[in-house]
């Protein structure tokens, strides 16, 4: 399974990155960008790739153990951003990110201990992927209307285990499908 651990944004919350991002939709040059939809918006915290049957039910417990040592903690989707020239139009967080970068830390640490190979750390980066370019693209426009974008800030109180299924049709901008396998309270949470 093609598995990631991540931190969903409510209903609502993504309804108003849904409101910004059609605005986003009216500047110059929108039509050259593969917009992600509202299934993909999500602050991945450890992307774990293709994941052996066998190692799910040790990285699920871990996963668990991490999410109960985790306060829950304040986020709202803010600002934004762009990796690769361009290459991904990001919204940012804004809140108790210290407390968002221990629970990527966790979810990291979680895979490694169960074995499921991670490859180099990288510091954590909150994003929430909005669209994506298959070359370098100059989105400053974009990143500058995100810039004085901000959501209702909500509590945090879970930790899902996001399942990626990739676009098999070969239909020009189809995106994956992504299924929540699991989820466990933070341990501040109820």
């Amino acid at each position: 399974m093609r598995l990631f651990a991540a931190v969903l944004p409510p209903e609502d919350v993504t309804n108003e990155v849904a409101a910004e991002v059609a605005l986003l939709h009216g500047l110059p040059g929108a039509d050259g960008l593969r917009w992600t939809g509202r299934p993909g918006w999500h602050y991945t915290l450890a992307f774990y790739g293709e994941v052996d049957d066998e190692l799910v039910p040790d990285l699920s417990d871990r996963l668990a153990r991490a999410a109960h040592r985790t306060a829950s903690f304040p986020l709202a989707v803010s600002g934004g951003g762009q990796f690769g020239h361009g290459r991904a139009l990001w919204a940012g967080a804004s809140g108790d990110l210290e407390t968002l970068r221990l629970l990527a830390d966790r979810a990291e640490a979680a895979a490694r201990k169960a074995g499921v190979p991670m490859g180099e750390h990288r510091r954590y980066k909150a994003h929430l992927t909005v669209a994506r370019s298959r070359d370098a693209v100059d989105v400053r426009p974009y990143v500058t209307a995100l810039a004085a974008f901000t959501s209702r800030t909500w509590t945090v109180a879970d930790l899902a285990l996001v399942r990626s299924n990739l676009p098999r049709s070969g239909v020009p901008g189809e995106q994956p499908r992504y299924e929540t396998v699991a989820r466990w309270a933070l341990g501040g949470a109820g």
